[in-house]
């Protein structure tokens, strides 16, 4: 076990340290004994961007293949054993990544390490436990996309704005691809992806380090290291006109949903279009949630955001109209705005209010064990480096008037946006 590099974790004496096994595991710890609980999350990284098409949602569907069985656990016997310990126990998967997060008493500390090495290396890959869960997951995505018009609206957003880079296709996957999927697909994906030199494992909490290594390095010792395929995700050629679709849909009222293309999260701009966004959408006397909620009630509710991704992504506007009104006003108001900001057109303490808001969120979600782990392992497994978390608050304070107009006007251009809209459908009598 190697120490690589440490940095503190902020100004209460906390200190980030990762270390490394002979076969590639990288582990993040940080000891905070403030309560006696654990965050534990295994970061692998694999999403959807490294499929294919013909198996497009592989990396989901392992999501719940790896809360089956193991070579030593049956079924469910996973979650059974976190939750009689006294905790809990979930995943998520996205474009860049796959995460396994478990939240545990600190007397706990030894199951968490073998329950993880064990389905890292263990996983129980049959007909029986593939086709279960391919069931579960395509019921998941005739809920969550075909039967829900905002999850067909994202789904058409990402499949309009990218035609070549892998953000095309869905994390859930197409359907025609999960119900394709082999075994040997899954074996294949397991044995290449869920390997020690393709994973972190974070770890903060109230743990004794030279104990807690010893632990990890006992259970994962001995995992062989696998081949990684080199990355081949074809960068997204530079759009040069605005791609527009609609479609009715069984809504009471317009749902619009308006994608620019974005830098990356390690870009040094991202944290200006970060301020950008708060200025227009962050909270209910921002511009436009006033402008388009409050002063003239054309919409029910705005959200929008920049998508954390390892590659350029979309900063994605989502409005919902109230009925009798349609997108398109939505969408000259929304221009309008944009061409202020793009201009310098600020109000007094605007910013200051906007990174304020952004800090005060930042700090927030790094207060919890889980919160540490969770933005300890984005960072590595996205950016590549977890010390550059670190430099997140002091890129909020540094954006200036000067740097959001500039990347308005730079990224935020209608040549650059791709727009979805559902309009209500006509009844049918």
């Amino acid at each position: 076990m190697q120490l690589v590099s440490q940095h503190p974790f902020g100004a209460g004496g906390l200190t980030a340290r990762m270390f490394r096994l002979g076969n590639g595991l990288k582990v993040i710890l940080v000891r905070d004994p403030s309560a006696p609980v654990f965050a534990y999350q295994t970061w692998y990284a694999v999403g959807s961007r490294h499929e294919r098409e013909g198996i497009t949602g592989i990396a989901h569907l392992f999501e719940h293949l790896m809360f089956n069985q193991t070579e030593h656990h049956p079924p469910g016997e996973f979650d059974r054993m976190i939750e009689t310990a006294g905790g809990d126990t979930n995943a998520a998967t996205w474009v860049d990544w796959t995460y396994y997060r478990d939240n545990l008493p600190k007397a706990e500390l030894k199951l968490a390490i073998e329950l993880e090495a064990d389905r890292m290396a263990c996983l129980t890959l049959g007909e029986k436990q593939v086709e279960s869960e391919r069931e579960v997951v395509a019921n998941e995505r005739r809920f969550r996309v075909e039967d829900d018009v905002d999850g067909f609206l994202n789904e058409e957003l990402y499949k309009a704005a990218f035609t070549t880079h892998p953000y095309h296709w869905p994390t859930i996957g197409w359907m025609r691809d999960i119900e394709a999927i082999s075994i040997e697909d899954c074996r294949t994906f397991y044995r290449t992806y869920y390997a020690p030199n393709n994973a972190t494992v974070v770890l903060c909490g109230d743990v004794d380090e030279d104990g807690a290594l010893a632990l990890i390095d006992a259970q994962y010792g001995k995992i062989p290291s696998s081949q990684i395929p080199t990355d081949r995700a074809e960068a997204e050629p530079e759009q040069t006109k605005e791609r527009r679709a609609s479609w009715p849909k069984p809504v009471s009222a317009d749902k619009l949903r308006i994608g620019y293309k974005a830098p990356p999260i390690g870009h040094a701009d991202y944290a200006a279009l970060e301020v950008a966004n708060e200025m227009l959408f962050g909270g209910n006397s921002c511009r436009l949630h006033r402008r388009l909620v409050v002063d003239s009630e054309i919409a029910s509710s705005t959200h929008a955001a920049t998508a954390p991704f390892r590659d350029p992504g979309l900063y994605e506007i989502s409005v919902s109209m109230q009925r009798g009104h349609e997108a398109a006003k939505a969408e000259a108001m929304i221009y309008d705005e944009l061409d202020k900001l793009g201009h310098g057109t600020l109000a007094p303490h605007e910013l200051d209010t906007a990174k304020t808001r952004l800090l005060t969120h930042f700090w927030r979600e790094l207060r919890p064990q889980a919160g540490k782990a969770e933005a300890l392992g984005h960072y590595e497994t996205t950016v590549g480096d977890y010390r550059k978390l670190f430099a997140v608050a002091d890129g909020y304070s540094a954006v200036t008037a000067a740097d959001v107009a500039r990347v308005v006007k730079a990224y935020l251009r209608p040549e650059r946006r791709t727009v979805v809209v559902a309009t209500p459908s006509e009844k049918k009598s």
